[in-house]
């Protein structure tokens, strides 16, 4: 199947996601989408979830607070229990697995 996804686009490197990560404020997240744009390339959010399973420091470089473009928790290399209760220390309430309010604590990362 054809697809006009540039997940495959090299241009985006986990050091630019990673620092992304660490503009996102304690009790608000983001989506893979959000990241993408703020990179330039709104097509990537595969590539920003493929980074982010990889992250080597999933709690120090925060992507548990990134979830996915309907505000649901999306997945987490530590476990979705793990990412759920890290997002509810921050403050975040949830209704089942989607972020309760999360329009409102939606961060947009500015494009670089």
């Amino acid at each position: 199947m054809e697809t006009n996804d540039k997940e495959s686009d090299s241009s985006i490197k986990s050091e630019d996601v990673y620092k992304i990560l660490l503009t996102i404020p304690t009790g608000r997240v983001s989506t893979y989408g959000d990241i993408a744009r703020a990179l330039g390339n709104p097509l990537a959010s595969r590539r920003i979830g493929r980074i982010l399973n990889k992250n080597p420091n999933p709690v120090v470089v925060p992507c548990h607070r990134v979830v996915k473009a309907d505000g649901k928790i999306g997945g987490y290399a530590l476990g979705i229990d793990k990412k759920k209760k890290l997002l509810e220390n921050e403050g975040l309430f949830f209704k089942d697995l989607t972020i309760d309010e999360f329009e409102k604590k939606r961060f947009r990362p500015k494009i670089t």
